[in-house]
């Protein structure tokens, strides 16, 4: 009798985890998005933001639980944008400039982005300020919001997240002052995806003189979170490419880190003619760091009508770790920004940026 007591309890727990264990998981995804255009010349790092399917924007500025049906946002740090460090705007949106899938052209010009765009802006974006420029070559502005895919090739890694985990970055970023102090070489935009990706995965993102000087770059970050995965398979991340929309602009780039953008340009010249040590220092770094391959030989396409796929079920288990440290930051810790020398990072970083 007692064997047959164990044997059905057993079955009743395996019942009830299954069921409840596909509502425990949601996933995340770093956009590593390639440079394009003159700026994208200068300075062939890229941009990084952060999709989160199980967070939505309840406004640009403030975030929430997704409802039903809801596909989640794009969150990003971003300069000129009235002062504000970082803005969330809904993935279809975020990539196409409009609000649903069926909506996106397969082929666009200038005039069809525009239109898009200012549309979306009227509609959507006016609460950013009326003094939001639209942007231009030399600085960023409300057009790097929205239909980011007709600028850009983007590769979107998937991990997988937890309730808890999301519930605490909700209440971090809405708690705190969204106020900019965007710094090109040491507050930019990967920076502010190192510190998100910190608080779910502890202790993994750090700054490194080697490669990039001390600076964090789209593919040294995306790098990171590459060998974590590798490391921690319970952690399913994953590789989607999302295609750069023709018609508007050339294909974009691949994204280079600073070693090899230096060395694999006409940087490299006047470097080794006014300093030949350094120019020897960041060839070493190029050869021995700066050449990792992310992005496998075929990676799954992702459109408009099929960005499910980011969010297929990756069956990760609960990090008690990561959410313990992550629930007691968002408890007692105030934000403030580390120095760039600096191991420690999190959303401490992301508070200082918006006090």
């Amino acid at each position: 009798m007692r064997t047959l007591r164990t044997a059905a309890f057993a079955l009743m727990a395996s019942a009830l985890l299954s069921f409840e264990g596909p509502r425990c998981h949601a996933q995340a995804a770093l956009l590593m998005e390639e440079p394009y255009g003159f700026f994208g010349t200068v300075n062939p790092t890229g941009h990084t933001a952060i999709y989160f399917e199980r967070i939505c924007a309840e406004s640009l500025l403030t975030l929430r639980r997704c409802q039903p049906g809801e596909i989640g946002a794009v969150v990003s740090r971003y300069e000129g944008i009235n002062g504000y460090d970082w803005v969330a705007i809904p993935l279809v949106p975020y990539l196409y400039s409009v609000d649903t899938p069926e909506a996106v052209p397969a082929h666009v010009d200038c005039q069809t982005v525009n239109r898009l765009r200012n549309r979306y802006h009227e509609q959507h974006l006016l609460s950013l300020g009326d003094d939001v420029p639209a942007g231009n070559l030399l600085r960023g502005g409300w057009t790097e919001l929205v239909g980011v895919a007709y600028e850009r090739r983007i590769y979107a890694f998937r991990f997988d997240t937890t309730e808890e985990q999301d519930d605490a970055f909700i209440s971090q970023m809405n708690d705190a002052q969204n106020r900019s102090h965007f710094q090109l070489l040491f507050r930019n935009c990967s920076d502010f995806a190192r510190a998100v990706l910190n608080e779910y995965i502890p202790g993994t993102f750090k700054r490194s003189i080697f490669p990039d000087a001390g600076m964090t770059t789209p593919k040294q970050i995306t790098y990171k979170l590459v060998r974590y995965g590798q490391r921690h398979p319970d952690t399913d991340v994953k590789v989607y490419e999302i295609p750069q929309i023709p018609g508007y602009r050339h294909l974009s780039r691949a994204n280079k880190s600073i070693s090899e953008s230096l060395i694999t340009s006409g940087y490299a010249i006047p470097i080794a003619v006014f300093n030949p040590y350094l120019a020897g220092g960041l060839f070493v770094d190029y050869l021995v760091r700066g050449r990792y391959h992310l992005i496998p030989k075929h990676p799954e396409i992702v459109g408009p009508n099929d960005l499910a796929a980011l969010t297929a079920s990756g069956g990760r288990e609960q990090n008690p770790e990561s959410a313990t440290i992550q629930a007691t930051r968002a408890a007692v810790n105030g934000f403030a920004e580390t120095p760039a020398s600096s191991a420690h990072s999190g959303l401490k970083e992301l508070t200082s940026a918006h006090e």
